[in-house]
């Protein structure tokens, strides 16, 4: 399962490795998800965001409310993208990085993937 585009950001020795898929059904975002748990199983977080027609779902995957899923949700908004799915794999550095910065890199990573 390769992702259409991928991009990979160090903040404070965290690791973040956006991923963008298509996708086609919430089926495809089971599998994508499972497969991706266990390509990296020692990530802290994998939040993500994805588009289908007149669905739209976020997760935070345990990072604080909403500095993850909100984020990347926007962005595919902003872009207008449907069949879309972003996931942000996040290996913690050991430095917490706190609320607004998390928030920045997420939407960071989310904008770097929906660039043109």
């Amino acid at each position: 399962m390769e992702p259409k585009k991928s991009c990979v950001v160090e903040v404070k020795k965290s690791k973040f490795i956006g991923l963008l898929f298509d996708i086609n059904n919430e089926e495809d975002v089971r599998k994508i998800l499972k497969y991706l748990r266990g390509e990296y199983k020692k990530a802290a977080h994998m939040p993500y965001a994805y588009r289908l027609n007149n669905t739209a779902k976020k997760s935070d995957d345990k990072e604080p409310h909403n500095t993850a899923g909100l984020p990347i949700l926007n962005a595919l908004e902003r872009k207008n993208l449907t069949n879309t799915l972003i996931v942000i794999v996040r290996y913690f550095g050991g430095t917490k990085l706190g609320s607004g910065p998390l928030l920045r890199t997420f939407a960071s990573v989310a904008n770097e993937l929906v660039k043109d």
